[in-house]
């Protein structure tokens, strides 16, 4: 006989054998002559995913008997489809003692019977059968209960939006995952724009998709011949967007934006001298902090989010973390202290750390930087325009790191190339914002080097490769410009 067998917290039911009695007292000769029976809860199962937790199957039976042998009763369950004999059974539990009931939730009862059973929203006859044996003796003992279960199919656990009202536009590959809430519900906040449309998506692809209905609702696209009705808003702006799948069900609203808990960030350890060295926070998102720095030793390491204060601070996962480790911890008292740890072989260098304080994804990234053997202007107010291979080297200055260049700028645009890629889609330096005017002092630039994974994954919110910031030059005349490629600031001064 064919058994397809379920061992206990399987991937389908994932649900527990309910014990309803515990006798450890196998020297009882006899344990009664009670027939075994077994009852259901109810014959009838409509399920329904919007109560995908609640209790639906519950299966219990009597002990029936050891005919006066003093040995354990071993109980086999299963289920079959009606009228097929338990020719071919799901067994549920096999050949267990002490176990007399079991139950599953509506989700586990459905994905079970869609499993075993068929993929169909249709209802299936059912009966569930249980056996109960006892050593030494050729008795047999069951007994049948019928019911009738009618299954739903699950809607998706993924969703996406997407469209040109969101920052990722129409991109398959860069839409946007939803957090998922529970079955059928998820939320996502973020930045939409007025007048123009999104939707979602099941998968990164333009079908199937859930689109506008109506006021508040949603509906099914499952094919190209379905009406594409897109979502709006009326003004740009930070919005949470609430669905919910199983009743199609929408709400956006607007929303904060969302602000990072910690407003500085701190080097603390044996190459600050236990000094606390700040970071910089990015020019585009609030929620990264940078550090450009030469380590002339090696040693622990961690972050402080105040001056001074060894609380509330963000450690290593480990004790003598390497410095290549990612993830981090935040203690916000003063233990553990696990720290990251330089070797001294890999001090001598400098190094770019990126620090991510996003909640529930805070990293430390760091990596060794290679200072870039040039920097050169760019833009319709450089000497060269925009004519990237003749574009104006800057002058090396006292260490690898700073160029400086004094010269004639035109009204225009500014930038700087670090490497001249024909393609235009390597490293730059570039203003904070878009047609922003040199502050005359000494500024944060912009760092993005568009062929980088390292780079790529310090932006999982923004796309960096359309990102074009410049300077603009609004005055003609003689500027001294001096550029630091480590600590990325830059100071464009009019003389």
């Amino acid at each position: 006989m064919k058994r397809n067998i379920l061992k206990l917290a399987s991937f389908i039911f994932g649900c527990a054998v309910a014990v309803s009695c515990a006798d450890d007292n196998y020297m009882e000769l006899d344990k009664g002559h009670d027939e075994l029976t077994l009852s259901v809860n109810a014959s009838e199962f409509v399920l329904d995913e919007a109560e995908h937790g609640a209790d639906a199957l519950a299966l219990t039976w009597t002990t029936g008997t050891n005919f006066g042998t003093g040995n354990k009763i071993y109980y086999t369950l299963e289920i079959a489809e009606a009228g097929t004999e338990f020719a071919a059974p799901y067994v549920v539990i096999d050949n267990q003692i002490q176990t007399y009931s079991f139950n599953a939730t509506v989700e586990e009862l459905n994905n079970a019977v869609r499993a075993f059973f068929g993929e169909s929203e249709e209802t299936f006859a059912l009966e569930a059968r249980v056996t109960a044996t006892v050593p030494e003796t050729d008795e047999l003992q069951e007994s049948v209960v019928s019911f009738n279960v009618t299954t739903y199919k699950p809607v998706t656990s993924v969703l996406y939006i997407f469209g040109d009202g969101t920052k990722t536009g129409w991109s398959l590959d860069a839409m946007e995952e939803m957090k998922r809430v529970d079955n059928g519900i998820f939320t996502w906040t973020g930045k939409l724009f007025g007048g123009k449309g999104f939707k979602f998506a099941v998968q990164r692809d333009f079908i199937p998709t859930y689109n506008y209905a109506s006021e508040g609702k949603l509906v099914y696209r499952a094919t190209y011949d379905d009406p594409d009705e897109c979502f709006y808003v009326g003004e740009t702006g930070n919005y949470q967007v609430d669905v919910n799948l199983l009743d199609l069900t929408i709400s956006i609203k607007t929303s904060a934006a969302e602000t990072p808990l910690f407003e500085s960030l701190y080097l603390i350890g044996n190459m600050t001298g236990w000094g606390f060295e700040p970071f910089t926070t990015d020019a585009i998102d609030p929620f990264l902090f940078r550090l450009g720095k030469f380590f002339d030793k090696g040693g622990e390491f961690k972050f402080a989010t105040a001056d001074g204060s060894w609380e509330n601070n963000f450690k290593a996962p480990y004790a003598n973390a390497p410095y290549t480790e990612s993830k981090t911890v935040f203690v916000s008292g003063f233990d553990p202290d696990d720290k990251w740890n330089l070797q001294d072989s890999e001090a001598g260098k400098a190094y770019k750390i990126c620090f991510d304080i996003r909640k529930d994804r805070e990293r430390m990234l760091m990596a060794e930087f290679v200072p870039y053997e040039m920097i050169y202007l760019i833009g319709s107010a450089s000497p060269a325009d925009w004519d990237l291979g003749n574009a104006t080297a800057m002058t090396a200055g006292a260490d690898a790191y700073t160029f400086t260049w004094e010269g004639h700028l035109k009204e225009g645009e500014l930038k700087f190339t670090c490497d001249r890629k024909s393609d235009w889609m390597g490293a730059w330096f570039m203003a904070s914002e878009g047609g922003k005017a040199p502050s005359g002092e000494i500024e944060q630039m912009l760092f993005i080097d568009k062929s980088s994974d390292w780079c790529k994954n310090q932006y999982l919110e923004i796309g960096i490769g359309d990102l074009d910031y410049k300077w603009n030059i609004t005055e003609a005349g003689t500027y001294v410009i001096t550029l630091d490629q480590l600590k990325e600031t830059v100071s464009i001064v009019k003389k």
